[in-house]
């Protein structure tokens, strides 16, 4: 007779350690009798990760200021879930280090299911490359649950320059070197990003102004104190609309549902540009499969409701769920193309 014992960590108590004897008696020879042992333990931790959850509050961290994308949509997932769960799914905002602080909070939560976080891939791809210290990694420290959205950003100029499409302010650019200035929402934010792929993808040559934030930059675009910009579809809209800004294209793979008629860069003679900013939900790595699993399906169900489809069309966005393994595949995809967009253009983080 042959006895082991197998360890799991509850749901109801993180990390606890909890000890079941098995017998296994020899049917075979001792070495076929461990092998039912050993595989038996990881079926039982599978068969009881998901028994009861959720039965507390869970933690929904954001690494960015409230009022912000991933916060509007960790509020709005989080609200539905709440609703289906009959747990309360609370936000915790904490930004800093262009969500790198939220990031490493949840990386290093415990996996239990009751610590999610809402990412954002074009600041957590970007990461690695920009900051060598980093203290997670984006591959191996997350579970990836699912996507939840994408969006886009539109390429804006000033009514007064004078190119109204992508390939006439290339070539604007291209005929006054450096004099041709762009707004950021930061050194190594997404819109730094997003400019710099441009100026290496079509060899525009335009000078760097930061801004601290999103909303200066539209600002500043909008009052001419810089030509051009990048910025959310939801925020620059009203402001196209008005024609108080030009919109010459939109940066994702596709057009972009709100504002149709507006083609993409890859439209507008530079095929392959796709930049795509999509939000999705992470827990810590070793969080339990099946609650992974669960996390999934439930928060698939919400994406496909109404309500939840215009809500995001309000923001410029699309609700778009995916299975675990297409959002991990994503990720390591936008880790290696902004890595030789950082390389290439020597972007250095503040």
């Amino acid at each position: 007779m042959l006895t082991c014992l197998a360890y799991r960590t509850t749901p109801h108590a993180p990390r606890e350690i909890s000890m079941k004897l098995y017998v296994v008696r020899p049917l075979a020879t001792g070495v076929v009798a461990a092998a039912i042992c050993v595989t038996a333990m990881p079926a039982v931790v599978h068969a009881q990760s998901a028994a009861g959850y959720p039965n507390k509050p869970i933690r929904f961290i954001d690494g960015f200021p409230a009022g912000g994308g991933t916060d509007y949509l960790a509020r709005v997932i989080g609200q539905k879930l709440t609703n289906r769960f009959g747990q309360l799914v609370i936000v915790d905002n904490r930004p800093g280090a262009a969500g790198n602080v939220g990031a490493e909070i949840a990386a290093k939560g415990t996996p239990d299911g009751y610590t999610l976080m809402m990412g954002l891939t074009s600041t957590l791809a970007p990461s690695p490359s920009l900051y060598p210290r980093l203290p997670y990694n984006v591959m191996r420290d997350f579970e990836f649950v699912t996507l939840v959205a994408s969006g886009t950003y539109v390429l804006l100029v000033h009514p007064s320059v004078p190119a109204k499409s992508v390939s006439e302010l290339v070539a604007l650019a291209k005929s006054k070197p450096g004099q041709i200035r762009y707004g950021s929402s930061g050194v190594a934010g997404p819109l730094h990003l997003a400019a710099e792929l441009l100026k290496t993808r079509t060899g525009a040559d335009m000078l760097h102004v930061p801004y601290k934030g999103a909303a200066p930059v539209v600002a500043a675009v909008t009052a001419g104190e810089v030509q051009v910009g990048f910025a959310s579809l939801a925020a620059a809209l009203p402001l196209i609309k008005a024609g108080r800004l030009t919109a010459l294209a939109v940066t994702s793979a596709k057009r972009a549902q709100a504002f149709p008629e507006l083609p993409t860069i890859a439209e507008s003679g530079f095929p392959g540009f796709d930049i795509t900013p999509r939000y999705g939900v992470l827990a810590p790595a070793s969080t339990p499969s099946a609650i992974v699993k669960l996390l999934n399906s439930e928060i698939g169900k919400i994406l496909q409701q109404p309500d939840i489809q215009t809500m995001f069309a309000s923001q410029g966005l699309e609700a778009t769920g995916s299975t675990p393994e297409q959002f991990r595949n994503i990720m390591q995809a936008e880790i290696a193309q902004w890595a030789k967009v950082i390389r290439d253009a020597n972007i250095k983080a503040d």
